[in-house]
């Protein structure tokens, strides 16, 4: 399964979101490769220290993405790559081979409000390909007592976008965490509220996923 986390828009989170997502599905006992497609190249050199048993690999252009992600997708289970705050082309690229599109967003009116013109790519990818990838809208940088208000839910169903019940908070935890090179869970007590809100984002959107006890008691063995 090839999941792209992408939205045009910058300092939404992105990068946040791949390579917590990558750590989760390698702990949950999957095969995973980080695919960095973003020019700053943050979200590889963060997995590779935090989570060094997930393969990352830097795609430089559109043409590479598009011929290497379908045989990234053979020797995993799951390919989360990481999408650029800008560079249409790229954006583009990544949709024609994803599985699964996270789009992370503010919550703001303007910011959904964006998410128009940031959507663009991805329904011209869903148009060129019956309807795919399926997308999700993640909020992400909420505040401790944000509330969903109607306007910002009609304005997700304008964009016929389903909206993920779990949102991420604004948490200093999510900025330090590149830093320690490590993912919020590593982080002891002082990651634990963030640690628990993106576990559920993801078992939210990937239950078929999340680890079954039968799973992970072959993992301990195979690790012992």
């Amino acid at each position: 399964m090839i999941i792209v986390v992408a939205n045009s828009k910058g300092g939404v989170g992105k990068s946040t979101l791949a390579v917590h997502l990558a750590a989760w599905l390698f702990e949950q006992g999957h095969t995973v490769t980080l695919a960095d497609c973003d020019t700053q190249h943050s979200s590889s050199d963060w997995a590779a220290e935090a989570v060094p048993g997930v393969k990352t690999v830097r795609l430089a252009d559109p043409e590479e993405i598009l011929d290497r992600l379908p045989t990234l997708s053979e020797h995993a289970e799951y390919v989360v790559a990481d999408g650029p705050g800008s560079n249409t082309e790229t954006s583009r690229a990544l949709l024609l081979r994803a599985d699964l599109a996270i789009v992370p967003c503010k919550a703001s009116m303007l910011e959904v409000r964006a998410l128009s013109q940031a959507t663009k790519v991805l329904r011209q990818s869903q148009d060129i390909r019956g309807g795919h990838p399926e997308a999700v809208i993640v909020l992400s940088m909420v505040g401790k007592n944000y509330r969903l208000t109607q306007d910002m839910k009609d304005a997700a169903e304008a964009l016929e976008l389903p909206l993920a019940k779990t949102a991420l908070t604004l948490k200093q935890i999510y900025a330090d965490a590149p830093g320690q090179g490590a993912v919020v869970w590593k982080l002891g007590s002082r990651g634990r509220e963030a640690a628990d809100e993106v576990q559920a984002l993801f078992r939210e959107l990937l239950p078929d996923a999340v680890a079954s006890k039968k799973r992970s008691k072959i993992k301990k063995l195979e690790s012992a």
